[in-house]
């Protein structure tokens, strides 16, 4: 009886090794060629894990390149052996994510631990603290503007499409039609706040529209990073148009995120610590200071990896 192989995944460099892959996963795994649309491999930069790694299986990173193609193999692996993957792939600085193939098809490939490294072009979605309410610099999101296109004001670029009293929903439905103008490489969505607040944040229903969210940055060819909630300051927090936000409503937010994207292999930035037990930071018990974004954004800026740091 044949053994299952349910899983797809694109290789290229590491795990196209011939020594590598037998070593991994058996002399005999099923493969056909493929190719990636959107993205080039490199060598990884001097700060990342694998930068002394030498000789025909030293791993390659894959960055997103508007318009690039890169040849490779899909391979077609058992449970056991995605899990010996994973685990090999760890100590290169990698995760497994989701990626489209130029024939539509969706499998796994192993992109930069650092989500927002390899970042080129970025498209935020949320609502009024992803907008930069209360801080006339635009907020965390501003300051994410200037330093990432002070990187290569050439090929960078940030879209910020938030709207203040966004639900979940709302950054749902209405990001399919705002992406494919702006050609994204990553989806930005600070996530939920308001769902919390209108007592609207139940697991499945979050897990749709985050649902719906994946499918649409997948079709977009971008990766999904989820970012939220924040620390609020339940005694000052404001109440209004049915609002009412609370640390145990943003607490099981926070709770439903982490579970749903750790369950799905999708990056989750939790912004919770930088203003935690920080009220002075907060303009109205919610909304960050200009201060409180800065301490956001250098959050961000760490969770982005070395080159951000530098910029921060």
């Amino acid at each position: 009886m044949s053994v299952p192989r349910p899983h797809r995944l694109f290789a290229s460099g590491t795990l196209v090794d011939p020594h590598v892959r037998s070593t991994l996963f058996g002399p005999r795994i099923p493969s056909v060629p493929a190719v990636l649309t959107g993205h080039a491999a490199s060598p990884p930069s001097a700060a990342a894990p694998s930068a002394t790694a030498a000789g025909p299986a030293a791993p390659l990173l894959l960055e997103r390149r508007i318009d690039a193609r890169l040849a490779g193999t899909v391979l077609h692996l058992t449970d056991d052996d995605l899990a010996a993957a994973d685990a090999h792939e760890a100590a290169h600085g990698v995760v497994r994510r989701r990626v489209a193939l130029d024939s539509g098809e969706q499998v796994w490939a192993y992109l930069d631990a650092w989500p927002l490294r390899p970042a080129a072009r970025i498209v935020i979605a949320g609502d009024s603290i992803a907008y930069g309410r209360c801080d006339p610099r635009g907020g965390w999101a501003g300051r994410l503007a200037a330093a990432h296109i002070a990187a290569n004001e050439a090929e960078h670029r940030l879209f910020n499409l938030a709207v203040p009293g966004a639900s979940l929903a709302d950054v749902a439905a209405q990001t399919p039609a705002l992406l494919p103008a702006r050609r994204p490489d990553t989806l930005l969505v600070a996530a939920g706040v308001n769902d919390a607040a209108a007592g609207d944040a139940d697991p499945a229903r979050l897990a749709e529209h985050l649902d719906s969210l994946a499918a649409t940055a997948l079709a977009a060819g971008a990766r999904l990073v989820v970012a939220g909630p924040t620390w609020l300051d339940e005694e000052r927090a404001p109440v209004y148009e049915g609002l009412r936000f609370t640390l145990d409503r943003v607490l099981a937010l926070r709770s439903a995120l982490r579970a749903w994207c750790e369950a799905r292999h999708v990056d989750h930035l939790d912004l919770w610590e930088p203003l935690r037990d920080r009220p002075g930071l907060l303009a109205d018990g919610l909304h960050p200071t200009a201060e409180g974004h800065e301490e956001v954004h250098r959050f961000m800026a760490r969770a982005a990896g070395a080159r951000a740091v530098a910029l921060s």
